[in-house]
């Protein structure tokens, strides 16, 4: 599957989200790239990443700072899809979980909510 391919389903998957979801986000971009960063070093694949301040930490971001962000890892998500159907889920999954970190939520809590 090709770059803009993956861009398009990945902007399908944020319009699905609840008009409250995409309101509570509106000021993170929404990024995809190919892999994730070169100095990445944690456990497993790295399929996606929030980067930024939590809306429940504002104020105490440093001004000069960037942009929060979420990205989605194209070559990651592809790799552990074996199907375009299962391309899609595992976009909106990380996709889920990396909103539920923009908005203030813990890896525990994700798990639970199966995110």
């Amino acid at each position: 599957m090709g770059a803009q391919e993956f861009e398009d389903l990945v902007s399908a998957s944020f319009a699905e989200l609840p008009a409250w979801v995409r309101r509570a986000v509106s000021d993170v971009a929404l990024m995809t790239d190919d892999d994730p960063p070169a100095d990445w070093t944690g456990p497993g694949q790295l399929l996606g990443r929030f980067s930024g301040v939590p809306t429940t930490a504002r104020g105490e971001r440093a001004g000069g700072s960037l942009p929060n962000r979420i990205e989605l890892y194209r070559v990651p998500i592809l790799r552990v899809s074996h199907s375009r159907m299962e391309v899609v889920e595992q976009i909106r999954r990380v996709l889920r979980h990396e909103i539920g970190h923009a908005l203030g939520l813990g890896d525990e809590r994700l798990r639970e909510l199966d995110y």
